[in-house]
């Protein structure tokens, strides 16, 4: 998938842009900036997460590889098909995305996981190039209120018409949106989130995927 997006070293939001720099000296074999696009041009799917994790993506360069929200999705995507090859979290050239892309509402890892809003607002320029990039999408879907709020807003959409819900469907004018609490492990380990309600979102995907 070509990249789009923001340049690696990004300087867009300061905050972050300091953050980075302090990783860059602490993680220097980390990949340590702003995380693009991946998967697969002509993806039916595109799922939009949070921003990239300190240890995960911010290392690997890749949304959702390399820590525990990446193991939940990756092997929930091999398992709905939507993977080729196995998913190995320090050996990208083992796996990649079919019929699905993955992003970011926010490019690049903020402290503590916690983006501010004018950070997340910043990026939603982003989401929308990463949106427009991929011709054949038919569902998003979004991993979080963060994420959901950010495409709603991008599509020029009401929030209050479209609240974030887990296991929510919306029908919108260009594309199926559905929702998903976080894959996070905090979310996992406090049950907020269980493997069946994220394995069911999945399957509600699958259907919809197939039947239209």
């Amino acid at each position: 998938m070509k990249t789009i997006g923001p340049t690696k070293n990004c300087k867009l939001c300061s905050r972050l842009y300091d953050f980075r720099s302090g990783n860059i000296k602490k993680y220097p074999s980390y990949y340590n900036g702003s995380i693009p696009i991946y998967g697969d041009k002509n993806a039916e799917l595109l799922i939009i997460g949070l921003a990239p994790g300190l240890n995960g993506a911010n290392n690997t360069g890749r949304p959702f590889t390399g820590d525990y929200a990446g193991e939940i999705l990756y092997h929930t995507l091999a398992k709905h098909n939507y993977l080729y090859g196995e998913y190995i979290a320090n050996d990208l050239d083992k796996f990649s995305l079919k019929n699905c892309a993955i992003t970011n509402a926010v490019k690049c890892v903020p402290p503590d996981n916690k983006p501010n809003a004018n950070e997340i607002n910043n990026c939603q320029r982003f989401l929308f190039d990463d949106l427009a990039s991929l011709k054949n999408i038919k569902v998003v879907l979004t991993l979080g209120r963060i994420a959901h709020n950010s495409l709603i807003k991008i599509l020029n959409l009401k929030i209050s018409k479209y609240p974030f819900k887990h296991n929510a469907h919306y029908e919108l004018s260009s594309l199926n949106l559905f929702n998903s609490y976080h894959c996070s492990k905090y979310n996992i380990n406090t049950k907020k989130l269980t493997l069946e309600m994220f394995e069911d979102v999945f399957k509600n995907i699958d259907y919809f995927i197939k039947n239209t």
